[in-house]
């Protein structure tokens, strides 16, 4: 039987690639998050400003009740929930927030680990 040419495990640079590629990963979960509650915003404003004008125009009281403001007063409540879930108390971006963010992450989680 001929020998098996078995090469011996290495935790060095491997275990560095697997910590960056999880870092990375976890940071784009986070990046994701946030883009996902623009989203959510984006579309609150949008849907709400149809229903309040469409609800005004067509009720008796027009715009002056509850009635053309209760989908955006609930829908609201849980938008505000949204937002401190993903970004609790850190919520302040500029330009090129998303690659920022990536590399904070990253950055934190490289910090972690060494």
């Amino acid at each position: 039987m001929e020998k098996y040419n078995i090469e011996p495990y290495n935790d060095g640079e491997d275990a560095r690639d697997f910590r960056n590629e999880e870092a990375y990963l976890r940071a784009k979960k986070k990046v994701d998050a946030i883009v996902g509650f623009y989203w959510h915003l984006a579309s609150y404003v949008v849907v709400n400003l149809f229903l309040i004008i469409l609800i005004g125009m067509n009720s008796n009281s027009g715009f002056s009740g509850f009635g053309p403001y209760a989908t955006a007063f609930f829908w609201g409540i849980g938008l505000v929930f949204h937002f401190l879930g993903v970004f609790g108390t850190n919520f302040l971006f500029g330009k090129n927030w998303e690659k920022r963010k990536i590399a904070e992450f990253m950055e934190k989680e490289k910090e972690n680990w060494e």
